[in-house]
């Protein structure tokens, strides 16, 4: 059996985290697919998916990497292409990527005790984000 379900978040851009854990894991549950795999998919290209422990001083941490590794303050070639400042949200997001798969069994994801599925919206504005949860299990 094969399942998909699109959800909607309002994101306030620049970086945003968003345990998106409670609402993924309520698509399984009203699936009523006991094992398989789920894949967590974000539409867009200046956001991703993935998972972390879901707290202040990490999500702290991460931004400071980000900051790092495709500074906001920078120019990017993106940014001559189509005038709209935000390669650096482009080069963020592709280095987490769109999407997750994680196994599951009797209804249960298999995550980590604190492993949480983030949303990361990297783009330079407030946005309404989709994901969309595939499943594919018996």
């Amino acid at each position: 059996m094969v399942i998909n379900k699109t959800l909607g978040f309002s994101t306030r851009g620049n970086g945003h985290l968003i345990d998106v854990t409670s609402q993924v894991s309520g698509v399984l549950t009203e699936s009523g697919i006991r094992s398989g795999i789920l894949t967590v998919f974000v539409v867009g290209s200046t956001a991703a998916i993935t998972t972390l422990e879901y707290e202040p001083g990490l999500i702290k941490d991460m931004a400071e990497l980000y900051d790092k590794l495709a500074p906001a303050n920078k120019r990017y070639a993106h940014d001559d292409t189509w005038g709209d400042a935000n390669g650096f949200s482009h080069v963020r997001a592709a280095l987490q990527g769109p999407s997750l798969t994680i196994p599951f069994e009797d209804g249960n994801l298999y995550l980590g005790m604190w492993q949480q599925i983030v949303l990361a919206d990297f783009d330079h504005r407030p946005r309404q984000r989709n994901i969309v949860v595939n499943i594919i299990g018996e």
